[in-house]
Parts: structure tokens; sequence; C-alpha cells
């Protein structure tokens, strides 16, 4: 009978310490996103032979605090031309831990992939194509044709960054993959420049 009064006394003593245990084997969940404070678009003219011509111009939109974290970033303005083509690289860094982010990306290449989405590609006021040198679909480097007939002066680029997505999804080969969330993965960056076309 004794033994039977102190049974439940052991069940509770099992379940406390089962709950413990559970408790200490869950990891603490970590935020591994990137603080990314400045994104620089580097663009070069080409010509009709894809040789470049020109002197190089760039864009860049930085907050000292980190572009998700901090107020709004101050961005340029991107100016090209009606009827030009552009190499564009981008180059992604965090000022505040001294990392150059591009050389992560390019080596998590698998991981990751930039998609550039928005009025301005989907009314094909800008066109653009992935140039990576690897060969794979990154999105660092591209190749941006400008209409020459855009119907406006003013239009805006938008540029998103998704990291641990699967780049075999079904449309995820194409950089205005306008549904790239169904291709999983979180997004790193999302950026919208201004857009200016000058004749």
């Amino acid at each position: 009978m004794k033994n039977l009064q102190k049974l439940p006394i052991y069940l509770f003593s099992i379940l406390a310490m089962g709950f413990a245990s559970c408790e200490s084997d869950d990891p603490v969940p970590e935020n591994d996103a990137e603080v990314i404070t400045d994104v620089t678009l580097t663009f070069q003219e080409l010509d009709a032979s894809g040789n470049a011509v020109g002197t190089p111009f760039s864009a860049k939109a930085s907050d000292p605090e980190g572009i998700e974290i901090g107020a709004t970033p101050t961005i340029e303005t991107v100016t090209v031309k009606k009827g030009k083509t552009y190499r564009m690289n981008i180059t992604v860094t965090n000022s505040i831990a001294g990392e150059d982010i591009t050389e992560e990306i390019l080596e998590e290449a698998d991981e990751h992939q930039f998609f550039f989405v928005g009025g301005a590609f989907a009314g094909n006021i800008l066109t653009i194509a992935y140039d990576d040198p690897s060969g794979e679909l990154i999105g660092l480097q591209t190749e941006l044709g400008v209409s020459s007939s855009p119907g406006t002066n003013n239009t805006q680029m938008q540029i998103v960054l998704r990291h641990a997505l699967d780049k075999s999804y079904p449309g995820a080969t194409n950089p205005n993959f306008p549904t790239y969330e169904q291709a999983g993965g979180e997004t790193d960056l999302d950026i919208t420049f201004p857009v200016v076309i000058e004749n």
C-alpha cells in the first residue's frame, strides 16, 4: 500500500525530468541573417558585340545600421539611356563588421539568388538576364537592357536576394520570377532603386 501511495510522486518526478530535458535539448532559435549596410550597383555600357564602352558608373543604397534594420536607407538613383545594354554588378557589404558579403554569396552560390521584379521588368521597360562568370544563376552579374521606347522616363528596379531556396523549382531560373517566394527560402535583401531613363 505504501508503494502505491509513492507511485504518483515517482511519476510526477519522472514527468518533470522529462519536461526539463526536452526544454534543454531544444535549440535556441538563432537569427543567422547577415547585416547588410551597403548595396552598390555598378553599370558598364556594352556595345552590340558585348564589348565595354564608356566609363562605368554606380548607384548605392546604404544605411549604417543595416538596410533591413535601420531607418529608411539612402538610395541613389540609377540613370540609364534608352536602347542601351549594360553589364550590372552587385556588391553587398557590411560596413559594421568590415565584411564583404559578396564573397559569402559567391561561396554559397548554391544557396543564394537575386531576383529582379516589379513594374519595370513586368512592363519590359527593363530586361535582365543572369550573366555570372561562373555560369551559376546568382545574379551578382547580369545583363540589363533598356527599352528604346519605354513609354516613361521614370521607373523602379526592385532587387530581392533569396537564401536557401530551391533553385530547381520551376520558374526559378527566370531572374524576373514574380512569385519567387514559391521556391522557398528566406529574403536576405529587398530593396528598390529609382530609375531615370534618359534619351
